[in-house]
């Protein structure tokens, strides 16, 4: 089971602007959370809080299920990633390099090889292996960027923007997996997303940000029109267009009437 996160008067700012201000929030155990809000609302500046990577104030704890401080193990899927397209690596290469002790050229270490080959399975990619990083296409990248992440079998794995730049059916492809993976190893894992159709369907609880929290609870009781608006502002109709978003509120509809 991965980690419950307390947040506790979280603060962040960029040349002297306030990013964030004020977050108080509580991301349970082994829950798909996602954060949601217009773009400037900080919802990354959160994610680099929780990874340790942007100065803040206030009080960040993880917690097990016996209620003790523990240090969590993080994996991390970034929106995009900036590379040489025309590099002449292989996927197992990029997938290989960061933990292996020696260069490739003197050839990859076999119990590596073993592990990134059943990282990319998990992920249902095991048929990209050989080919060229730079050839793959939008879904199929963000499926290495995922192997990568689930590599050090972490107990929290955070996405920022995992499905742009995919199409509707790999999206739903992407995401299918994610949960699939999620059920299986109890993770806690949180997404930023702007997508309101894979918040609906995949997330179980929702925080709403603006620079300060909105509101936060179950998929259910936090995807009202009300709560949107609040956040989204006159955009909200954008954010609803999704052909598969049907309002229903996703997994928890029910929840808290």
């Amino acid at each position: 089971m991965g980690p419950t996160i307390y947040l506790k008067n979280i603060t962040a700012k960029a040349d002297r602007l306030k990013i964030l201000e004020n977050i108080d929030a509580v991301i349970p155990g082994g829950s798909v959370t996602a954060l949601v809000g217009p773009n400037g609302a900080g919802k990354t500046t959160l994610l680099k809080v929780i990874l340790g990577k942007a100065p803040f104030s206030g009080e960040l704890q993880f917690k097990d299920a016996e209620n003790k401080m523990v240090k969590p193990q993080f994996g991390y899927v970034p929106q995009s990633m900036d590379f040489d397209r025309g590099l002449p690596m292989t996927v197992l290469d990029f997938l290989v390099m960061p933990f292996q002790n020696r260069p490739l050229w003197l050839g990859k270490q076999s119990r590596l090889v073993e592990t990134t080959l059943e990282n990319l399975s998990l992920v249902e990619a095991e048929h990209l292996s050989r080919r060229q990083i730079g050839k793959l296409s939008g879904g199929e990248l963000q499926r290495i960027l995922l192997a990568s992440a689930l590599a050090g079998d972490p107990n929290l794995l955070l996405l920022d923007e995992p499905v742009s730049g995919i199409d509707i059916s790999g999206e739903k492809l992407f995401c299918d997996l994610l949960d699939s993976i999620q059920h299986r190893r109890r993770f806690t894992m949180i997404i930023v997303s702007h997508d309101l159709s894979v918040v609906s369907n995949h997330a179980e609880r929702v925080i709403c940000l603006n620079r300060k929290l909105v509101c936060q609870g179950t998929t259910g009781e936090v995807l009202t029109p009300d709560n949107l608006r609040a956040v989204f502002g006159h955009h909200t109709e954008i954010f609803m267009e999704h052909p598969i978003w049907d309002g229903k509120q996703g997994k928890d509809a029910t929840a808290g009437h």
